[in-house]
């Protein structure tokens, strides 16, 4: 892993958390985002080197859905840049970690995806995250 890529906060209305982190990072997000794969609309805020995504469910029986409605509103996954996201899911399992996807997908910021199971990582939702070139 090369770096901490993004750390991903669940809220409830993204308008609304927008508005607070513009004030709270003076300046707006870089960028807004659907992603219909995870059923999520998201922002993006650059803090320095880093990156803060806000993400908001658009279907009731999403995984943010349910994160909300069972922990609130709060972080919700901690993603890792990756140069190579097969051979790192395949390192991954190897090192005994349940990995939640098959196959990475396309998430939101030209990226693709995977998740490792917060039962395997200390309770903390782990996102791989692979540039898209």
């Amino acid at each position: 892993m090369d770096k901490i890529e993004h750390i991903g906060i669940a809220v409830k209305d993204l308008e609304a958390a927008n508005e607070i982190y513009t004030k709270l990072f003076g300046k707006p997000p870089y960028k807004t985002e659907v992603v219909e794969s995870e059923s999520v609309s998201t922002s993006f805020f650059k803090v320095g080197d880093s990156k803060i995504e806000l993400l908001e469910a658009t279907d009731p029986n999403s995984a943010i859905a349910k994160y909300i409605e069972k922990k609130g509103e709060g972080i919700h996954h901690i993603a890792y840049a990756v140069k190579d996201i097969k051979a790192e899911m395949e390192r991954m399992r190897a090192e005994g970690f349940v990995v939640l996807n098959d196959e990475p997908k396309k998430g939101a910021d030209n990226k693709l995806v995977c998740f490792l199971h917060p039962k395997s990582t200390n309770g903390v939702l782990v996102e791989l995250c692979q540039e898209i070139s």
